[in-house]
């Protein structure tokens, strides 16, 4: 198949949500992360692997670890149909290829429409359902992919190790609001940013309740001082990160406000768009240490120019 377009316009708060299945079950992805959709191939096996790798192959000029996704969310161990197919993601600046039984289609919605699991699913920090969606008449479940492959590698998620080198630094008082809906990865980036100096941090699970926090505060003669910068991911449900962006940056008395997208969806198509929206910044994860850089430089440029 041809390669995905990313079609939907800037700041819409919408998603394409591509639907797959596995064992009959629906489970869906963001379209913007994926960039090809081929017939499963013959891998070579990788010993000492994660038990849902299952090994490596190269279809073209990119070496790609394939998931066995079936295993990794049952357990499973089926045999491979002759119609598998292999989704080629790209995040991270990682591509993967994931394993699934079949495609389904794409349905487009709102990020309002898109409900986040509570924890009898999604078991806190170690779930891997990251919304639930309606589609037509299917429930389907969204998958946290970057959480997926972040437990397969450690390596590739967050390392705090990037704020060491980073040197001594002191205690930084500025007000930073977070919109993140990964628990696991609110929990990390607040640790890195306090190791960092950063210890004023007010974190919101969403586009939507990061808005309205701001927009609290929007009436506030001292909104400059209770907001410091503003720091938001791209995917989530109710409000994604470009909503949130669009409505900051058309907002008078916000618009001057520093905005970071800190996203595993940062690339070519993305950044054009978040340009567009009027974000000062777009970094994509994990790179921590790169993000605290950023910081310290948006928020020196804010307080020369006043």
């Amino acid at each position: 198949m041809a390669d995905t377009e990313i079609l939907l316009e800037s700041g819409t708060n919408e998603i394409e949500i591509m639907q797959f299945t596995i064992f009959g079950e629906m489970y869906g992805i963001n379209v913007a992360k994926v960039r090809e959709i081929i017939m499963a191939d013959k891998v070579k096996s990788v010993p000492h692997s994660h038990e849902a790798v299952e090994g490596i192959f190269k279809p073209r000029d990119i070496l790609l670890t394939v998931v066995d996704l079936p295993k990794y969310l049952t357990g499973q161990v089926g045999e491979k149909g002759p119609r598998d197919l292999f989704i080629i993601t790209n995040f991270n600046q990682m591509y993967i290829a994931f394993r699934v039984h079949s495609v389904v289609g794409i349905s487009r919605i709102s990020w309002a429409d898109i409900q986040k699991p509570d924890n009898t699913i999604s078991r806190g920090e170690e779930g891997v359902a990251t919304g639930i969606a309606q589609c037509g008449k299917n429930l389907i479940t969204i998958l946290d992919f970057e959480k997926i492959v972040t437990e397969i590698a450690p390596e590739t998620g967050i390392q705090m190790d990037e704020i060491d080198k980073l040197g001594e630094r002191s205690e930084r008082t500025e007000p930073i609001v977070l919109a993140e809906d990964s628990i696991l990865l609110t929990n990390m980036i607040r640790a890195s940013l306090t190791k960092a100096g950063y210890t004023n941090i007010t974190n919101f699970n969403n586009g939507k309740e990061a808005w309205e926090y701001l927009r609290g505060l929007r009436d506030d003669p001292d909104f400059h001082q209770k907001v410091g910068l503003i720091i938001t991911d791209i995917e989530m449900p109710e409000m994604d990160g470009h909503r949130l962006t669009k409505l900051v940056k058309s907002d008078e008395k916000m618009k001057d406000t520093p905005l970071i997208i800190f996203s595993s969806l940062i690339g070519p198509e993305m950044r054009i768009k978040g340009k567009q929206l009027g974000a000062d910044e777009q970094l994509s994860k994990p790179e921590i240490g790169h993000l605290v850089e950023v910081m310290d430089h948006l928020i020196e440029r804010r307080r020369i120019n006043g």
